[in-house]
């Protein structure tokens, strides 16, 4: 038996409930629009209801859940139209983010991301959906964190969540793609070439806004997307 322990970890029973709660929303396990009942959910969990009352604040701050007084809480919508903003935000700060982490490569930041591409490569290859998403974000995190720009870093993080609700609902289509578009990112970045890791960026951003589109039948606003 280990001795490790939740609070050896440094998280809370509550960061633990939101964060399984964040998963089960991105995965689609909670559905978009699906009400969320607090004793079922502490039931589910095996936690008391006051955790899951917490949780269900933070996400709600996130965006992941609406509340309505006297209604309860329900898991969020993302609308079509939602989606093409952070589309838009994205082609914007993930574009800045290619150029500065070219800027700034390193050997060990340049490493860290084959890494997670070759994970990736694996769980595609594998077809283990939800690892596939969770390692997209990963590799956009890591970009974020080459750029040695803290105020960018958070930033990038609640949109990345945010766009990984997106990609697990188009991850069949976009998992090969994706991997290879983050591949010839990768090494824009690692050869230090900001113009290139930049319209790298957002042409890989351009090709899963298309995709998604397609995913809830819309058509791109922009001709050049």
């Amino acid at each position: 038996m280990t001795d490790v322990t939740l609070g050896a970890a440094h998280r809370t029973l509550r960061d633990e409930v939101t964060r399984e709660l964040r998963r089960r929303i991105l995965s689609g396990e909670l559905a978009q629009g699906e009400r969320l009942v607090e004793d079922r959910l502490a039931a589910l969990l095996g936690v008391s209801r006051n955790p899951v009352r917490e949780s269900i604040r933070v996400l709600a701050a996130e965006g992941f859940i609406e509340v309505v007084p006297r209604l309860g809480a329900t898991v969020a919508r993302l609308s079509a139209e939602e989606g093409e903003e952070l589309f838009d935000v994205r082609m914007a700060i993930e574009g800045l983010a290619a150029r500065l982490a070219a800027r700034k490569r390193t050997p060990a930041s340049a490493e860290r991301l084959r890494r997670v591409l070759e994970q990736a490569k694996e769980a595609v290859e594998d077809g283990r959906l939800a690892e596939v998403a969770d390692l997209n974000t990963a590799f956009h995190l890591a970009v974020g964190e080459a750029t040695g720009n803290s105020y960018l870093s958070l930033m990038m993080k609640p949109m990345l969540q945010r766009a990984q609700w997106i990609f697990s609902q188009t991850a069949s289509a976009r998992g090969p793609h994706s991997w290879s578009e983050h591949l010839s990112l990768c090494e824009a970045i690692a050869a230090g070439d900001e113009d290139e890791a930049q319209a790298r960026a957002v042409a890989h951003v351009a090709a899963a806004r298309r995709s998604f589109l397609a995913a809830v039948g819309r058509t791109a606003k922009h001709p050049n997307d």
